[in-house]
């Protein structure tokens, strides 16, 4: 019986070797995966308990060989065949950028993104992070930014049930060793949140540490990035964020971020979303191995600006949070959230939500995840209906040719949509600047 995988789906290789000294360091696997003339090379990993495992994201239906290469015999030279089959319904690929300024999954959809955040919602327990799941079925968003490691910060200090690393005979941690239980994990969610067509916006590096896990040396840093990929590439809803606020990690340099950027580059055979995000200086996003940005900033007449410099989407992932904390970026209102968006969206950029209300139990979205308690996700997700509906493919700012001053309140597809936005103001006339020879319906929306 021939075995059957459908597209963008992941075919596995499952493979029994040595157990002895360190596979995770002396044991090299993989295989290259053919089609009629191409060849795809693709890293294993070791799982634990003499398990290794290599994964394929399979793109073009049809009938798929491969054959595994390894430094250990047992695990070299093995074969075998499958048949890439239609993908289901749901199922439209990895998300990519298109028309330089814009998302599509691989089948060619639109992606209009709206993202939200829960850092280290991955890291309370089953019942929590059910519950987060049960609320995203609900919800607007299509793309969630989360850690891999967990997080050490206000609201936010109970330790996660699972830790990326063994522990040495000494207690401390060995970063030359996996733990698979914590990787197991945290594939499951990823899987999870894939099923609910959701994109894993994955943070590898943050500062907010206590653990250990911001500062491993560049060595292990590494080896972690090349693992991380071979485990989770084959997953379609991934996209990599090198980190959330990198130039707060005072021990990594612009030359760590730049090989960073070229180990995910180089070792991805997918070639899934890369960006990083910042605090208080950006990263060169102009950086050939940068995909999109990833921004936290709340001056959004900025985009048109960062647009025009970097030439790629902008996604602004932080513009502060709807909430109730004492702390300037937790605590607008749902009112100014839901204008963000919409400010956001006519300057030509991708938005971002968080949430952050007080809780007896110090559970907020934007860290554990949980329940969504605001009011602007409703807003949000009649937004994202209006830009499905009429400008899937994104909207660009309107450029007037000539002027000194160029608006930031209205975008377009092409001559076929516009969208102006008031913002905070009530305008008894407002001049709409269209191409003569058309004709035109107007809406007005209330947001």
């Amino acid at each position: 019986m021939t075995t059957s995988v459908e597209r963008w789906d992941i075919f596995e290789v499952v493979l029994a070797g040595p157990r002895a000294g360190n596979p995770f360091v002396d044991v090299q696997v993989g295989a290259v995966f053919r089609y009629k003339h191409r060849e795809i090379a693709v890293d294993g990993f070791y799982d634990g308990d003499g398990v290794y495992r290599v994964r394929f994201m399979p793109d073009t239906v049809g009938e798929w060989s491969y054959v595994t290469s390894s430094n250990v015999a047992a695990l070299a030279g093995q074969s075998g065949r499958f048949v890439c089959t239609e993908a289901s319904p749901g199922n439209h690929g990895p998300v990519t950028v298109r028309d330089r300024f814009h998302f599509a999954y691989a089948d060619g959809t639109p992606h209009v993104s709206v993202g939200t955040t829960c850092y280290a919602w991955v890291h309370q327990g089953d019942a929590l992070e059910e519950q987060t799941l049960e609320t995203l079925k609900h919800a607007p968003f299509n793309k969630m930014r989360m850690c891999v490691f967990p997080k050490h910060y206000t609201f936010n200090d109970n330790e996660p049930v699972y830790y990326a690393y063994e522990r040495g005979d000494d207690g401390a941690w060995d970063f030359s060793r996996f733990n698979p239980a914590f990787w197991r994990h945290f594939e499951q969610r990823v899987g999870q949140l894939r099923e609910l067509g959701i994109e894993a916006d994955l943070i590898l590096f943050h500062p907010y540490d206590r653990w250990g896990f911001a500062d491993m040396g560049a060595e292990a840093d590494d080896r972690y990035l090349r693992y991380i990929v071979a485990r989770l590439a084959a997953y379609r809803n991934v996209w990599w964020s090198l980190a959330n606020e990198f130039d707060l990690m005072e021990n990594k340099h612009e030359s760590d971020w730049d090989r960073f950027f070229r180990i995910l580059q180089e070792s991805d055979p997918y070639q899934h979303l890369r960006s990083i995000h910042n605090c208080r200086w950006f990263y060169d996003h102009a950086k050939p191995w940068v995909t999109h940005t990833s921004v936290q900033h709340s001056d959004l007449d900025r985009i048109r600006e960062w647009r025009d410099r970097y030439g790629k989407p902008v996604v602004i992932d932080e513009c502060k949070y709807e909430g109730n904390i004492g702390r300037v970026w937790g605590n607008i209102s749902a009112q100014e959230m839901v204008h963000r968006f919409w400010w956001g969206t006519v300057g030509g950029a991708y938005m971002g939500h968080g949430e952050t209300y007080l809780h007896p139990e110090d559970i907020l979205w934007w860290s554990k995840g949980g329940v969504l308690h605001g009011e602007s996700p409703a807003r949000i997700a009649f937004l994202r209906k209006l830009l499905e509906q009429h400008a899937p493919e994104g909207l660009d700012p309107v450029t007037i040719p000539g002027a000194w001053f160029q608006p930031n309140d209205r975008a377009k597809k092409g001559e076929a949509y516009y969208l102006y936005y008031f913002g905070l103001a009530q305008p008894a006339r407002y001049q709409f600047d269209l191409p003569a020879d058309k004709q035109y319906a107007l809406d007005l929306i209330d947001p």
